[in-house]
């Protein structure tokens, strides 16, 4: 029998995005923003309208580039379209709010004219230079100063889906400027039921996940995650309702990261209940987010070892400038010296660094105050990536132009061939026999310092970067191998730093997997533990005595194998893209104290990997593919009761018993439909029990094929099986009706073979709309009530003639089909789904041996006293009409006309 929830299984299932009514619209940006009330203007600091929340993870499992910093959060401004007509010279569009409160301006430290101000808008709009600033001050808030851009992107409404799996939230895509200053989300979310507002839809609340380079990683039900899993950081953020059909939040980030943003967006976890498709307009909920960019333009660029003169006029409090960071660099260094000042104010300045956007109040920063000369040093930069340098005055200026030269430098890795910086043989991996041939040369690398007179020592993370091989297998199914690997011989003198490239975009939505083995018999009986440390876009080499692997502002995996535990794994859900760089390190001695070693050189099994899920979503998952406009991404989708990203947490199992028991059931039911096909045999109904023949059969190896556990049992494709299950279920209503209705032969040959043509074709269709059961029945229930009908006029009495036949057969088979369908649309659910069916199989198979009319008689048949009778019976006898309860000669002639 079919089930409204059952959906074909492919093994990779992309994510389909159509409604269930006509799409809507995308709706203007600024005519979406919710209307509420400004704050007042004696508070001193604006109140936040939605405050991401942040988790906390522990230092070892944090993910290095996850520390995303927040500003002063965009103060709410109530907005308004009024009807009367635009007070600006040009007329504005129909779609287009302006706000009714406005903050004041901040002044701009370069006037420029307002013909030169730019609102870029991907919808083509341009706007005249009033609104322009208008818009700018109200949406964007004051900003920094200097030239800007503000970009504008939004997605097209989609519909929200209950919580089960991370396969039912949405996902949503952005894409970040560099040097912007502001990102603000502006979040709407309606409600519509039936083509029309959601009016009387129940307020469910909608959680929405923010995340920067990958997607967010999200564990709304607090399951467990996999063993063995690093899960990073994410901001969310809980919307509430403001208006019947209608809310919307602001979620700002001062300083964005670059680069990719998404968001992921979900209802609460569902009641469970099983809802039949169209038998009410569904409740459906939609979200459009809209992010406004607010990115500045010109900001200067630094050349390494240059001084630069700079100014800072009295009415502009900061300058900002920026540094590229070549591959290879250690450490920037930011030196500040102020000209013509004396005294402790010589140089009121703030000296603030940041990697990859501009700086916050909570960066890396120095104070000058009365010191001629101040410097600030950024260890461990990110590799290919902007560094921002911000010189600001305190809030209280000096009135004053302030000069200064501002210096930057960059200290690199002492370049050397691989010949000199590698150590042959083991150190490569490669056989002694290929040890002592030269390299070719490869700038630049890390390596030993440059002999020179008055060199120091290399620092500590100046070690070659082994690069290793991409070997791309399907979508998500990525191999990297190691020259002359897998296996890495570890010389105790330095570290081994391996670099694993992931690509932009594409392989952020799996899971980037690494493991460790290590090879006991190279430890020559010492007692040796090798610690890896697995970082984003920059290398951090272990040192001699150190267990952790972060460093200031960088924090990393860290793993460890020894003689005790040989295997180590770990796991990045949805990996940030770019260049993750593993160092590999053999230390001596027991924790928490470690020295190096002397001769021993460790050898360990490398193994890296992308995969689409945990595993494979293990025995009680499938793993799906999904898709949202040209982003791909997997996530499990467990069954049997088990939960977790990678379907590992079993609180909620259902054992191995009970899955048993609940198969059984379902298959075992559809024994019922045995007892109607004898009955159809024996009244001659044959078609009629080839039906029932086929339904029985096919429902039972359906259910066993559709099982969510391990019990489960298929004889062909899971799509054939539900397909031949839902066409018996359909058919045998069918033909049950139509053979009450007493047809002749031929129309009811027709009628038939019809219906199993529409049959088949609506269900091709939609498998799961309600029509597709509602419609067969009502046209087969109103051809059955017009031969009734018919017969009844032509004979002057209600047919079917009898009391008994009615008391006995019509009226419970009728009660008994009723039953079985209130159960189906109302009280099944996926809890007591597999008794709740069964119970449906056994009503509907029970409800067949009631209503099946009996076998119809001849003219042989009758008694040889019958014809001689009057009371207009002869007709009847000719028309082979139902005239007793079973088989001929139970109830007489006579008898039928006293009653």
């Amino acid at each position: 029998m079919p089930r409204s929830r059952s959906q074909p299984r492919p093994p990779l299932q992309p994510r389909t995005q159509a409604l269930a009514g006509p799409p809507s619209p995308p709706l203007p940006w600024f005519q979406l923003l919710s209307p509420m009330p400004a704050p007042p203007r004696s508070q001193s600091q604006p109140q936040c309208l939605l405050k991401p929340r942040a988790q906390t993870l522990p230092l070892s499992l944090q993910s290095p580039s996850q520390c995303l910093l927040l500003s002063h959060p965009l103060p709410p401004f109530k907005l308004a379209c009024p009807a009367r007509p635009s007070p600006f010279s040009q007329p504005l569009p129909a779609s287009l709010c302006v706000p009714t409160s406005l903050p004041p301006p901040t002044p701009l430290p370069h006037p420029r004219p307002l013909s030169q101000s730019r609102l870029r808008l991907r919808s083509g709009l341009q706007l005249p230079p009033a609104l322009l600033l208008l818009l700018l001050f109200s949406v964007l808030g004051p900003g920094a100063g200097g030239l800007f851009l503000t970009d504008y992107s939004t997605c097209s409404p989609r519909k929200l889906s209950p919580f089960r799996s991370f396969a039912s939230t949405e996902l949503f895509h952005f894409h970040v400027p560099e040097d912007t200053f502001l990102a603000v989300w502006n979040l709407i979310i309606f409600k519509e039921q039936g083509g029309s507002f959601g009016d009387h839809c129940p307020d469910q609340s909608v959680t929405v996940y923010f995340r920067s380079g990958a997607p967010p990683v999200i564990n709304p039900l607090h399951t467990h995650f996999p063993g063995d899993t690093a899960v990073p950081g994410v901001f969310s953020l809980t919307l509430s309702w403001t208006l019947p059909n209608r809310t919307s939040g602001i979620f700002n980030v001062s300083s964005p990261l670059p680069g990719d943003w998404f968001l992921a967006a979900h209802l609460p976890q569902a009641h469970g209940h099983i809802s039949v498709k169209g038998l009410q307009d569904e409740c459906q909920y939609l979200l459009q987010p809209q992010l406004i960019v607010r990115r500045l333009l010109d900001v200067a660029v630094l050349v390494p070892g240059r001084p630069s003169e700079q100014t800072l006029s009295p009415h502009n409090r900061s300058a900002l400038f920026k540094v590229f960071v070549p591959s290879f660099t250690y450490r920037v260094s930011a030196q500040l010296v102020c000209v013509g000042g004396r005294g402790a104010s010589a140089c009121p300045l703030t000296l603030r660094l940041r990697p990859k956007a501009p700086p916050l109040h909570n960066s890396s920063s120095l104070a000058c105050g009365g010191a001629s000369v101040c410097q600030l040093e950024l260890a461990l930069p990110p590799w290919g990536r902007w560094v921002y340098v911000r010189v600001e005055t305190p809030s209280r200026g000096s009135g004053r132009t302030i000069r200064f030269q501002l210096c930057v430098r960059l200290q690199e890795c002492p370049k050397r061939s691989l010949t000199r910086a590698l150590v042959p043989g083991a150190a490569m991996n490669m056989p002694q026999s290929l040890g002592n041939q030269p390299l070719p040369l490869e700038p630049p690398s890390l390596g030993a310092p440059v002999e020179e007179p008055g060199a120091t020592s290399p620092p500590e993370h100046c070690w070659p970067v082994r690069p290793t091989l991409r070997n791309e297998l399907d979508t998500f199914s990525v191999h990297f191998y190691i020259f002359f690997g897998p296996s890495v011989a570890l010389p105790p003198e330095h570290p081994a730093v391996f670099g694993l490239r992931l690509l932009p975009v594409l392989d952020s939505g799996g899971v980037l997997s690494l493991e460790l083995h290590l090879n006991a018999s190279s430890l020559r009986q010492e007692n040796v533990t090798v610690f890896g440390c697995l970082t984003h876009e920059v290398p951090l080499s272990l040192g001699d005595a150190a267990v952790t692997c972060s460093k200031e502002s960088l924090a990393g995996f860290l793993l460890s194998v020894s003689a005790t535990s040989r295997v180590a794994r770990l796991r990045i859900p949805f990996p940030q893209t770019g260049t993750w760089f593993l160092s590999l390190r053999s230390l001596c001695g027991a924790g928490p104290r470690f020295v190096r070693c002397r001769n021993a050189t460790a050898e360990v099994r490398l193994r890296a990997f992308l995969s689409p899920c945990v595993d494979d979503c293990g025995p009680y998952g499938q793993c799906k593919l999904l898709r949202t406009h040209n982003y791909l991404y997997a996530a499990c989708e467990c069954k049997a009761g088990w939960r977790g990203w990678g379907c590992t947490d079993s609180e909620d199992a259902l054992t191995y018993g009970f899955q048993l028991l609940s198969t059984l059931l379902l298959c075992l039911s559809n024994l019922m439909f045995l007892p109607p096909v004898v009955l159809a045999i024996r009244s001659r109904y044959v078609l009629e029990a080839a039906v029932y023949t086929f339904t029985m059969f096919f429902s039972t190896f359906y259910h066993a094929c559709d099982q969510p556990g391990i019990v489960v049992f298929c004889i062909m494709d899971y799509d054939v099986l539900q397909f031949c299950d839902f066409l018996g279920s359909l058919m045998s209503v069918w033909v049950t009706v139509i053979a009450m209705a007493r047809l002749q032969p031929v129309v009811k040959q027709v009628l038939y073979l019809l219906g199993a043509m529409l049959l088949s074709m609506a269900l091709q269709l939609d498998r799961h709309g309600l029509w597709n059961l509602l419609g067969p029945s009502l046209f087969a229930l109103g051809i059955l009530a017009t031969a009734w009908t018919v017969r009844s006029v032509r004979r002057r009495h209600c047919y079917p003639p009898t009391w008994r036949r009615w008391l006995f057969y019509l009226c419970p088979g009728s009660l008994i089909a009723g039953s079985a369908i209130l159960l189906y649309a109302f009280v099944e659910t996926r809890d007591n789904y597999f008794y709740i069916h069964s119970i449906w199989h056994m009503l509907i198979a029970g409800s067949v041996g009631f209503l099946l009319p009996p076998r119809a008689k001849t003219d042989h048949q009758v008694p040889p006293g019958a014809r001689a009778r009057v009371c207009g019976y002869q007709l009847c006898i000719n028309e082979q009409e139902e005239l007793g309860l079973v088989g001929p000669g139970v109830a007489p002639v006579s008898s039928i006309c006293t009653s």
